[in-house]
């Protein structure tokens, strides 16, 4: 059974920095992607990065970009997204979502592309 895991939320002042793991298992193929979402307060889920587990390619959101890092741990069983100077407006319920087959890196991916989903991580900034 395929399953995600996400840890790592929590409560930050506005500059500060969390880790998210999003722990994965079951996997029956060595390639995937895997995505980090997040939902806002009355907002639409949006993709914010995503990862490649062959060539280790990423994607980020222009909202992101420079702030949050994507990886992958070595044996490609757990992928992470280190956020920094995080902002009141990233605050969000963030989800982590995988697929067996590789992702685009040029465009924000859509939500139903992902047929596996985490339960989410709550990441609370404030000012």
């Amino acid at each position: 059974q395929v399953q995600l895991v996400e840890s790592g939320g929590g409560s930050v002042q506005a500059g500060g920095s969390l880790n998210l793991s999003c722990a994965a298992s079951g996997f029956p193929y060595s390639e995937y992607c895997v995505a980090w979402f997040r939902q806002g307060p009355g907002k639409e889920r949006e993709a914010v990065a995503l990862i490649n587990s062959g060539r280790s390619s990423t994607w980020y959101a222009d909202s992101v970009k420079g702030r949050f890092t994507i990886s992958q741990d070595s044996a490609k069983e757990s992928v992470s997204l280190s956020m920094k100077q995080l902002q009141p407006e990233d605050t969000a319920m963030y989800f982590c979502a995988a697929r067996v087959a590789p992702c685009a890196t040029i465009y924000q991916p859509p939500a139903d592309i992902f047929s596996v989903w985490g339960q989410g991580t709550q990441v609370a900034v404030s000012s």
